[in-house]
């Protein structure tokens, strides 16, 4: 069998090494040093806004610090964007408070500002108004900023901006990251960069910047003993995973270059197939990286389903997956609040993210064009 294709492989540019071998030569391989600080320097020049970054152990322990900075506390209300990875909506958990779900809308399969303004409207007459909105770029998509915050400030309720899979995108020109109160990152093994594992907060201010770092690094007070009046967490990257997150910074631009190529890619290749959508910006605010590109697969214009493409994409070694499963509809979040429609559901039921690497060879992308011929050639959609 040929080797496996696989969905987001990560991909090094060359200089990781050179980083990672000066930590060493230095002694600083931990939590700290100058790796840490130049990934910092680096990711808050890349964005452009004048922001703050605090790099971390991950992009959850980014939303759960955000979470903690916006005061969000046991029994509070945090309303996140249903159509997610489970680390948006787990650190809601962490803080004892409720997550109220809220639907997507079908331009960027992101939050949907009608759904957002009902459930806030709604929860206010209850007599519980929201301590936070997580909303959330999926696959690298913006979401529809300008509506999403408006609403938000009308409520004076604090965004966290979730573009762990955004990192290279933009809304009108301003980086995806920087729109909310805070701001998270992701550098996991599949994102668009990587430091293997690893994550970033996004700040506005230096006060919280460093309230965050203060509390990463176990929040422990300035004395000479050991000496705590703040629950900490252990959440600082180690120099070492910042030194490969210093060389992947170094070609950023060629990876955003290389997914969005991708998306071209399968726009091409489907343009022939009936009942096939790709994921594409819906107006020219909207700059994607295109970290996963996805479909949907009509099945009565299509002929067959999500299901039967990933089955027979797995079959020929070549990795696929179903777009997120909506967070209300996940045991863990059984019987919790949710705002909406079904437009989640249904981009769930009839999903499928395909193989986006920057690393994917004009062999790989033969194999999966072949295969998507072969796969269609057994329905009439010509």
């Amino acid at each position: 069998m040929s080797d496996k294709i696989w969905l987001s492989s990560p991909h090094m540019g060359g200089h990781e090494l050179a980083y990672i071998h000066e930590a060493f030569d230095a002694n600083w391989v931990a939590p700290l040093g100058p790796n840490v600080n130049g990934f910092e320097e680096d990711l808050e020049n890349f964005l452009n806004a004048d922001v703050k970054v605090a790099a971390l152990s991950a992009g959850t322990a980014a939303l759960h610090l955000a979470l903690i900075e916006c005061g969000v506390g046991h029994g509070d209300e945090v309303i996140c964007q249903t159509m997610t990875f489970s680390a948006s909506a787990n650190p809601i958990a962490y803080q004892g408070a409720i997550p109220v779900f809220v639907d997507s809308e079908e331009d960027t399969w992101n939050m949907c500002p009608i759904a957002l303004r009902e459930a806030i409207t709604d929860r206010v007459a209850k007599g519980s108004v929201p301590k936070a909105i997580i909303v959330v770029h999926l696959y690298g998509m913006p979401a529809k900023m300008d509506e999403i915050l408006a609403i938000a400030q009308e409520f004076d309720i604090p965004i966290i901006e979730d573009a762990a899979e955004a990192l290279g995108s933009s809304y009108k020109g301003k980086a995806c990251g920087t729109f909310g109160r805070f701001g998270v990152l992701s550098f996991n093994g599949n994102k668009i960069i990587t430091t293997s594992g690893g994550g970033a907060l996004v700040c506005h201010n230096k006060e919280d910047k460093d309230k965050a770092v203060f509390l990463s690094t176990q929040a422990r007070d300035d004395a000479p003993h050991y000496q705590h009046t703040h629950i900490g967490y252990n959440y600082r990257m180690s120099n070492i995973c910042a030194g490969i997150g210093r060389g992947q910074m170094e070609v950023l631009p060629l990876r955003v270059e290389a997914r969005r190529a991708m998306t071209a890619f399968y726009v091409d290749l489907f343009s022939g197939y009936k009942g096939v959508k790709v994921l594409t910006a819906p107006s020219s605010d909207f700059y994607s990286n295109h970290w996963l590109a996805a479909i949907t697969i009509e099945p009565l214009e299509a002929g067959l389903t999500r299901e039967d493409i990933r089955l027979a994409l797995l079959e020929l070694n070549i990795e696929s997956r179903p777009l997120w499963k909506p967070m209300h509809l996940q045991p863990v979040f059984e019987g919790t609040s949710y705002y909406g429609g079904t437009v989640a559901e249904t981009l769930f039921d009839k999903g499928l993210c395909l193989p986006s690497g920057s690393n994917l060879t004009d062999e790989e992308r033969s194999r999966i064009k072949l295969a998507i011929k072969q796969v269609f050639s057994k329905v009439d959609v010509l």
